[in-house]
């Protein structure tokens, strides 16, 4: 299989593994995909869950661990911010809307990882932070 590319918003928090955190733990809410009453802690800790994600995943955030910072190597499966050259390579004023993100995602396949990796920055409205976008690919 190819992997298939998955993109969701989470809430901002100016601590991006804050974010992250609370952006898995939202979707976990919303779908524990058959992993009732495990935290996302607890599922990564399952091999079990990790055969589920390496296998087919789930296309959200809940397919990285967690995250990393933006000059780590191609590793994974990790969340990592884009670096600012990386933002402002789709958007030169370097503070990105949802619009011109997702416009961005849809128009370059380019912006999308290697399989099992995400992608995430900071989303703007009127200029502020306002949401975190998240991106990948799923591992399988």
């Amino acid at each position: 299989m190819g992997g298939n590319s998955w993109w969701q918003t989470g809430p901002y928090d100016a601590d991006l593994a804050v974010a992250f955190r609370r952006a898995q733990e939202a979707e976990l809410a919303e779908d524990d995909r058959g992993f009732e009453g495990r935290t996302v802690a607890e599922l990564w800790r399952s091999g079990d869950w990790a055969e589920f994600i390496f296998t087919g995943g789930t296309a959200t955030v809940l397919d990285q661990i967690h995250t990393v910072p933006a000059t780590e190597p191609e590793d994974g499966p990790y969340m990592r911010p884009l670096t600012e050259e990386e933002v402002r390579a789709w958007c030169p004023h370097g503070r990105p809307t949802a619009a011109e993100w997702k416009a961005a995602l849809r128009a370059d396949d380019e912006l999308f990882p290697h399989r099992g990796l995400g992608r995430c920055t900071t989303l703007y409205e009127e200029g502020e932070p306002a949401e975190i976008g998240y991106w990948g690919v799923t591992a399988d």
